[in-house]
């Protein structure tokens, strides 16, 4: 699996020198890997209260994290036409 251009992502910030550089929410030092990880065990509402992020900065990064996970469909091979004969 590809890794996530977290660059891309509006709701969340990489700054040299804070966390490590670590991807965090905006304007907060909150990493999102601890919000992920955490979503595993705790329900939104948990998450919410637990590490002072809002629900929508939570949305923003799912719906990302989701958006860049769709795969385009694969192109159809297109095989040379052949007849039977020729095989």
């Amino acid at each position: 699996m590809a890794s996530l251009d977290w660059g891309q992502c509006p709701a969340v910030e990489s700054i040299p020198g804070k966390v490590s550089g670590a991807w965090v929410f905006k304007g907060t030092r909150l990493p999102v890997a601890t919000v992920i990880e955490n979503l595993e065990d705790l329900s939104i509402e948990e998450v919410m209260e637990e590490f002072d992020v809002t629900r929508e900065q939570i949305v923003a990064v799912l719906e990302f994290v989701a958006k860049s996970l769709k795969v385009p469909p694969p192109a159809l091979l297109r095989l040379p036409d052949t007849d039977a004969h020729s095989v």
